[in-house]
C-alpha cells in the first residue's frame, strides 16, 4: 500500500492534469461559436442580396399589361 503522503501528491497530480486539459479546451468553444456566427451573418448577407437582386430583377419584368 502506498504511504498517505504519496497518495496525497498522486492525487494532486491527477487534479492538476485534469484541470490543465479543462481549461485548454474553453478557448476552442468560444473559437468555435465565434467562427460558426460569423459564418451565419455572413450566410444571412448574402441570401439578402442575392433576394434582393432577384426581387429586382422579376419587378422588371414587362408582362405587356
Amino acid at each position: 500500500m502506498f504511504p498517505l503522503d504519496t497518495l496525497a501528491r498522486l492525487v494532486r497530480a491527477h487534479l492538476a492534469d485534469v484541470r490543465g486539459h479543462t481549461r485548454s479546451d474553453a478557448g476552442y468553444t468560444t473559437e468555435t461559436i465565434v467562427v460558426t456566427a460569423l459564418l451565419a451573418i455572413l450566410a444571412l448577407s448574402v441570401v439578402g442580396i442575392i433576394a434582393a437582386k432577384v426581387l429586382g430583377k422579376a419587378n422588371g419584368i414587362d408582362l405587356g399589361g
